[in-house]
């Protein structure tokens, strides 16, 4: 029978570890109990990891867990003998007298496991800190990355199989179709019917492009998102490059009072509006809408603070106004400012992903737009970069005639272009932007035109 040893300078714990694995032999249910946050590389001694690894296969199978069908798992892989035999398997069986106190044991394995992969990090950061091929800058970075991954529970990063996925997507579906909930979708919607109509929400891991001329009202519309996104429940995060702290706060401000913005600036307040202040202030005490002004727009700064900020107080959306004033350090990413947007923009993609939430960044447009007879943006009116719309989940468009045509019927009109929604319907939809108050709306039912008009540039709407 193979003896144990319990001596080792990494921390870890071989009497949890044993215990856990006798209370997975002992009830055949108690796998379901640990398995979504206990994983085989968790268990420090590599035999250990073995048995529970043909544990988690067999229960991934179907079928029932004791000693004899993981001896009968072990043997299948030919590994039996080297973890002790079925003797072995039987014995850690026996010395546990119940299942009921797994999860406090699977905690100590799962406690351990981090601090191995602490002191793992650790040395891994000291190396690196003798060289000078990297900055301190990136340095930091690497460290932020890496005890990011360490704060979440970690995942079987191999292929998986599509077979392997039904339950969880099929329960996934369900849900979706029995729920009454709008919050059931994932991800954040946007606030606006008609566009949540059309790409259903900001989804996880997505990074969506909303674009435009100047004067068009990215900001004001990113803001709307972002308090509409607040008011779900969501944490948001918005890195205002151009706007200060406190210019984003009075729009937001004027909004919420109802109020022109020059007013606000200038004090030029009823007695009425005055008098509502107090409650506005307090609506906002307690928004998870977080507001960063830095001067430092370097991408490895904002990549480094949406991090800790995930780490901090949880991100559910991620604003960055606007993607052209980032700078970017790293010498790899190229001289030109075509080279350096392609940079930016995959690792704003690379950031969606790794975060697990959308990304909304802002972006310029060429002054092709200007010098068509047809004015509405178009894809390749991206300005500075092809793989914006490469890396783009979605691309939104903002585009309003009165920029262009003062006198046109309705000033206030602003066509909004979905040029690319994966996994949806492109398209385009009408909003109303009151530029007093730097703020958008849905067109109310009753005053769109019927018959509907038409789009003008319908026919070069790229599909996704």
């Amino acid at each position: 029978m193979r003896t144990v040893t319990l001596i080792s300078t990494v921390p870890h714990s071989a009497e949890a570890e044993l215990t856990v694995l006798g209370a997975l032999l002992l009830d055949p249910d108690a796998i379901f109990t640990v398995a979504a946050r206990l994983k085989a590389d968790d268990f420090h001694d590599p035999i250990h990891r073995e048995i529970y690894g043909a544990i988690r296969k067999l229960s991934e199978e179907g079928i029932a867990v004791d000693f004899i069908t993981v001896a009968n798992k072990l043997q299948d892989v030919g590994v039996l003998d080297r973890v002790g035999g079925s003797a072995f398997l039987a014995k850690l069986a026996n010395d546990v007298p119940t299942a009921s106190h797994i999860d406090h044991y699977a905690d100590i394995v799962i406690e351990k496991s981090r601090r191995r992969r602490l002191a793992v990090i650790g040395k891994k950061l000291a190396e690196l800190a003798q060289e000078d091929a990297k900055s301190s800058d990136e340095l930091t970075e690497i460290a932020e990355c890496e005890f990011l991954a360490l704060s979440r529970p970690h995942s079987d990063e191999r292929p998986t199989a599509l077979g392997d996925m039904r339950t969880e997507r099929y329960e996934h579906y369900v849900h979706l179709y029995d729920s009454d909930d709008e919050n059931a979708i994932a991800g954040v919607r946007t606030g606006f019917a008609d566009l949540d109509q059309k790409v259903t929400s900001l989804a996880p891991g997505q990074l969506v492009v909303l674009a435009g001329r100047p004067g068009m009202g990215k900001t004001a519309f990113a803001l709307d998102i972002a308090r509409n996104a607040v008011e779900q429940g969501r944490t948001v995060a918005f890195f205002s490059l151009e706007m200060s702290k406190e210019e984003v706060f009075d729009r937001l401000f004027s909004r919420g009072l109802g109020v022109e913005a020059w007013k606000l600036s200038r004090g030029l307040l009823t007695e009425e509006q005055a008098g509502r202040m107090g409650s506005v202030f307090d609506q906002f005490s307690n928004l998870p809408l977080f507001i960063d002004d830095d001067h430092n727009s370097d991408l490895i700064n904002i990549r480094s603070k949406a991090r800790r900020h995930q780490l901090q107080h949880g991100l559910d959306l991620l604003v960055v106004d606007y993607l052209q004033l980032i700078e970017v350090t790293d010498r790899s990413a190229g001289e030109n400012q075509t080279q350096r947007i392609t940079y930016i923009s995959k690792s704003l993609k690379r950031l969606a992903r790794e975060l697990h939430c959308p990304v909304l960044a802002l972006s310029q447009l060429s002054r092709e737009c200007d010098r068509r007879p047809q004015k509405q943006p178009l894809l390749s009116d991206l300005r500075d970069s092809g793989s914006i719309e490469q890396d783009g989940d979605k691309i939104l468009m903002l585009y309003r005639e009165s920029e262009y045509n003062p006198d046109c019927d309705n000033p206030a009109l602003t066509d909004l272009y979905i040029r690319k929604n994966r996994n949806g319907p492109t398209g385009q939809i009408e909003l109303t932007f009151d530029k007093t108050r730097m703020t958008f709306r849905d067109v109310p039912r009753r005053e769109r035109p019927a018959p509907a008009r038409p789009l003008g540039n319908e026919a070069l709407l790229t599909p996704s």
